[in-house]
């Protein structure tokens, strides 16, 4: 059988088919109307949250599962919207980042629950809770007592919404009867408190099969969607096929002597001559040490035992029976291949836990997904997708840099790129960036009594984060008295004259200037061959860090000796339209737009009289950018 060669060192296949199979299965234990929660806390017990999720909610799931505020925060981030669970107590600090992200909390104290109730009221929304109720597993979750005066209290919160109540079984997949005793301890004291909620669930995927929690309404489905059995009955009342396989290649071949021994300690010893399979996989990968000499690996369709410890970075497998392995084959560590090779195989060579190997396995390996055997995508190693508020603006900026160099193929263009990029955008951590959008500039040129000018009529508006109680419009007769005011914050408008007129009123005046319905108030000072006109209303200060509406009305005049009419962007903008209205005279107009951003063409229309580019409207344009009207 020909081998597949590999470049990774150790990789996770996730069958995404397999999963929606196991859960397909699951589903044919619910009773009538019941519904499920997907269990994808630990990532997914190792598999992926989001690409698990994703796929569970599209087989019915009402809500996913998860430990805590990061992994419910990360499938935020990831693009999940469907409720999210937080399974476990959450901590003070997790509070408002709980509400923030819209996750449902567990809860089991009155203290919490007051503190939820006012995160909501302050953020004007209802928070939505579930109640935990301990039935006899007694970890997390209140007693009887307790827990019915938590429903009345969080009942009477009024932003808060009980989502949920719902308990634990200890032993659903060994012990029966205790767990019946559970389920019925939880429904009597449902009834006996006139409990009811939208969602009740005691039951996990393991109690599914066993008949139990059947009188709630939803329960939670864990291991078994992942193909994993949790007691050796399971595989008798249903087929599940595991959904993750791990694997490696072969670095290192060689021939040993009878009697030599292998590993650290030395606590293998050759029978005979044998032919040793060198793995770059070891416990710091999460294959568990100890495997060691207990452990078996696929290779070539061939079972072959790990002999020696496992190392933290290597394993030795006996590869005598496969006289064909080559370096660079395939292995498969875990996973569907074999009986043998399940997670529930593997860990009962050692008596251990299938939930934990299947957590720790690939910890230095990528996660590639397939549907049908097709590649669908691939998660980073580590299983931790980029989150940047996980870095400092250090570290940001070296990641931004490394992630251009790699996209564009040039670590001496990406240092370029992304060193211009911080420059104008990130050069001082504690200055906002900011942006312009729906951004229109009208100009229209009109003949006057000069025969050297156009008489010039400009609206400009946009809508922007208002920073100050003030702003100012600037206008300079020559080109470097000019350029000192693109360096400031505070001027959002700039006009270059003529230089042979004599600034005032009479050459450059602004007819109109609001935000949002204010008109507001001018003051023209002179300064370095500038008139800078300030702009303020006693209203404004109201307005400072919402977003407004700018309109900016001039009245001036333009040579038409120039030949050239120029309008630059000076900020990040979110979408451009510049109208150029002339006289028929003008009739042979060259455009000539400089546009860097998301679309280096703008569109550009003409009819009689008049010229428009733009872009669409969820287009992004950066600075220095604009366009040039050659006639």
């Amino acid at each position: 059988m020909p081998q597949k060669k590999v470049r990774e060192r150790s990789w996770v296949e996730i069958d995404l088919a397999a999963f929606r199979a196991n859960l397909r299965a699951l589903k044919g234990f619910l009773a009538p109307g019941q519904n499920f929660i997907q269990i994808v806390k630990a990532d997914a017990y190792g598999h992926g949250a989001a690409e698990i999720g994703r796929a569970a909610l599209a087989e019915g799931a009402v809500a996913l599962g998860v430990a805590n505020l990061e992994e419910g925060k990360l499938l935020r981030i990831q693009g999940i919207a469907a409720p999210v669970m937080i399974l476990s107590p959450a901590l003070e600090n997790e509070l408002p980042g709980i509400v923030e992200h819209s996750l449902v909390p567990t809860l089991t104290d009155k203290t919490q629950a007051e503190r939820f109730n006012d995160l909501a009221a302050a953020s004007k929304i209802r928070q939505k809770v579930q109640l935990k109720l301990d039935t006899g597993m007694h970890r997390s979750g209140s007693l009887e007592k307790e827990f019915a005066d938590l429903w009345t209290f969080c009942s009477n919160l009024p932003s808060l919404e009980i989502e949920g109540v719902f308990s634990h079984f200890a032993s659903s997949e060994s012990d029966p009867a205790f767990s019946k005793r559970q389920e019925q301890e939880f429904q009597r004291i449902l009834n006996k408190y006139r409990i009811s909620a939208p969602l009740t669930h005691i039951a996990n995927s393991s109690a599914l099969l066993n008949g139990l929690g059947v009188s709630a309404n939803c329960c939670r489905l864990g291991i078994l969607s992942y193909g994993v059995y949790t007691h050796p009955g399971q595989s008798a009342k249903i087929e599940l096929r595991p959904v993750m396989t791990f694997k490696s290649a072969v670095a290192q071949l060689k021939t040993i002597p009878k009697g030599a021994g292998v590993g650290y300690n030395l606590s293998w010893t050759a029978a005979r001559k044998t032919r040793c399979a060198i793995i770059p996989v070891g416990y710091a990968d999460g294959y568990d040490f100890l495997l060691s000499n207990r452990g078996v690996v696929s290779l070539r369709g061939k079972l072959c035992p790990v002999i020696g410890k496992v190392s933290m970075d290597l394993l030795c497998v006996d590869a005598t029976a496969v006289p064909a392995a080559a370096l660079g084959d395939e292995v498969i560590l875990l996973g569907n291949a074999e009986p043998e090779l399940r997670a529930e195989s593997l860990t009962a060579r050692y008596h251990g836990s299938a939930y934990e190997l299947l957590c720790q396995v690939g910890r230095r390996a990528k996660r590639h997904y397939y549907e049908s055997r097709r590649l669908v995508t691939s998660a980073p190693m580590a299983r931790r997708d980029f989150v940047s508020s996980d870095y400092s603006n250090s570290k940001l900026s070296q990641i931004i840099q490394s992630a251009i160099a790699q996209r564009i193929d040039s670590e001496e263009m990406g240092e370029l790129i992304s060193r211009e990029i911080l420059r104008v955008f990130f050069f001082n951590k504690d200055r906002e960036i900011l942006y312009r959008k729906d951004f229109h500039h009208s100009i229209r040129f009109e003949e006057c009594d000069s025969q050297q000018h156009w008489r010039t009529f400009t609206s400009l508006s946009f809508s922007k984060i208002l920073q100050s109680d003030f702003f100012t419009v600037a206008c300079a007769t020559s080109e470097q008295a000019l350029k000192a005011y693109f360096k400031r914050r505070d001027v959002e408008y700039r006009w270059l004259m003529d230089g042979n007129f004599n600034l005032g009123e009479d050459s450059f005046l602004l007819t109109s200037v609001r935000v949002n319905e204010l008109k507001l108030d001018t003051r023209i000072h002179f300064r370095n061959s500038c008139m800078e006109i300030r702009c303020s209303h006693p209203d404004l200060p109201a307005l400072v860090g919402s977003e407004v509406r700018f309109r900016i009305d001039t009245q001036t005049q333009y040579p038409k000796s120039s030949h050239q009419l120029s309008v630059f962007i000076t900020e990040l903008t979110h979408g451009v339209k510049i109208h150029f209205s002339h006289p028929e005279a003008l009739d042979r107009i060259e455009i000539i737009p400089v546009f860097s951003g998301q679309n280096k063409y703008p569109r550009i229309t003409k009819s009689a009289g008049a010229i428009t580019v733009s872009t669409k409207p969820e287009e992004w344009v950066f600075p220095q950018s604009g366009v040039v009207f050659a006639y």
